[in-house]
C-alpha cells in the first residue's frame, strides 16, 4: 500500500515499481561481549511461564574501535514458557577502556526444538546452530565518541554456554 501511495506521488507507474526488489540494509559487525554468567535464580511459575534471574559476574567486550569489560552487576530477566520459548529482558554496564560507560538494554528471544530448549535450560552445552537467539540492544552514555551507538539501530546475536554468553553486535546500515 504505502509503496503504491509513493510510486503514485513519484509519478511511477505501479507495474514498474513491482518489479524492482527494494535491497535490504546491510549490518556491519560492531563489537562481540563475552560474558560470565550465575547460575539462574527461579522466581518460580507465572501465568505466562517460569521467571528467572541470571546474574551477569563479568565479561569484556571488543570490536573496530571499541574494547572494555562488562561491570559486575547485571542479570538477566527470563520468561521460559512450558515450550521452552523464553523471552530475555538483560540489563548491564560496559566500561570501555578509556573509561566510557554504556548502558545497555538487549531484549530478545530464544528458542530451539523443545529437547535442545530443555538441554539448555538445565544448564548443558547444546549445539549453538540449534538454536535461535536474537535481540536488540539500544545503548546509552554520554561519551561524544560513542555516539554512534546511540543513534544507530543494533541486532545481536547470542550463543548461551553453560556458564556465559556470547553476544554479537551488528549495526543496521
Amino acid at each position: 500500500m504505502i509503496r503504491f501511495a509513493l510510486a503514485l506521488l513519484a509519478g511511477i507507474s505501479m507495474t514498474a515499481q513491482a518489479q524492482d526488489t527494494p535491497e535490504p540494509p546491510r549490518l556491519e559487525f560492531a563489537f562481540e561481549l563475552f560474558a560470565q554468567v550465575a547460575d539462574p535464580i527461579i522466581v518460580g511459575e507465572m501465568p505466562n511461564g517460569q521467571r528467572r534471574i541470571i546474574d551477569i559476574l563479568s565479561g569484556e567486550f571488543e570490536g573496530p574501535g571499541i574494547k572494555g569489560r562488562l561491570v559486575p552487576g547485571g542479570a538477566d530477566w527470563q520468561t521460559i514458557r512450558e515450550d521452552g520459548f523464553t523471552e530475555v529482558d538483560t540489563r548491564y554496564l560496559l566500561e570501555t577502556d578509556d573509561g566510557h560507560l554504556i548502558y545497555v538494554t538487549n531484549i530478545g528471544i530464544r528458542h530451539a526444538a523443545p529437547e535442545v530448549m530443555a538441554r539448555l535450560n538445565a544448564g548443558e552445552e547444546v549445539e549453538q546452530s540449534e538454536i535461535y537467539f536474537r535481540a536488540i540492544p539500544e545503548f546509552e552514555t554520554d561519551a561524544p565518541e560513542l555516539q554512534w551507538l546511540t543513534r544507530s539501530i543494533f541486532v545481536s546475536t547470542g550463543e548461551r554456554y553453560p556458564n556465559g554468553v556470547v553476544i554479537r553486535y551488528y549495526r543496521v546500515l
